[in-house]
């Protein structure tokens, strides 16, 4: 087994004290199936999971699979999302994603990265969140928090999402990718938070080695 880095240890040190704040770290989306999953996350985009969660019981009641989102009217469609902002393009997405699956994949959800990726709407964000939280596949989801926190921790010097992901994914072993997502969201929301941390009740303030540097990201 490779020798851990410096680095890699010290990232495994604050991920570790982290978890044990957040020990029930899991995804803060509603889903009974993987095609529910892959739904929410496309309307998570710029829209809190409290409110994705208000609105998919009805829509999932009201269009319960791949070829009722396809025989979807937009219009009503629209209507239905409306509240999760971005409204018409998720709609659009949602709607030829559900085409696609069926399509393509026999109405299933597909378990790859570059499969995922292919469909309307799904990028590597939220094709990590299927993989990760459906199928057991390491994905390291990257959103806005985690983001923020990896800068200010000193993981990574990008703001690309992608390279953010390349950067964290060497820093962690692939068994850590999902649930490093998790808990680092949690802690954004909760106490590392965008303007005015709540930095004197972190438990890893001690270990942050860019605060005050990267507070504005």
């Amino acid at each position: 087994m490779p020798r851990l880095t410096v680095k890699q240890q010290k990232t495994a040190v604050l991920l570790a004290v982290l978890q044990e704040l957040y020990p029930d770290a899991r995804c803060a989306l509603y889903f009974s199936n993987p095609f529910e999953l892959l739904i929410a996350t496309i309307l998570s985009a710029q829209c809190t999971d409290v409110r994705v969660n208000q609105v998919t019981p009805g829509l999932f009641a009201r269009y319960p699979d791949p070829r009722a989102f396809a025989a979807a009217d937009l219009a009503e469609l629209e209507d239905a999302i409306r509240s999760t902002g971005f409204f018409r393009n998720k709609a659009k997405n949602i709607l030829d994603c559900a085409v696609a699956l069926l399509d393509r994949h026999d109405g299933q959800v597909p378990r790859t990265m570059l499969e995922l990726t292919a469909l309307p709407g799904v990028g590597r964000k939220t094709a990590n969140v299927v993989l990760g939280n459906i199928f057991n596949i390491p994905g390291m989801v990257v959103d806005t928090h985690v983001k923020r926190l990896a800068n200010r921790f000193g993981w990574t010097r990008c703001i690309d999402p992608v390279r953010i992901e390349q950067d964290l994914c060497r820093l962690l072993p692939a068994k850590k990718w999902t649930v490093a997502s998790h808990i680092l969201i949690l802690h954004g929301r909760a106490l590392c938070k965008a303007q005015n941390p709540l930095c004197s009740q972190c438990p890893v303030f001690d270990k942050c080695p860019r605060i005050g540097v990267t507070r504005s990201k």
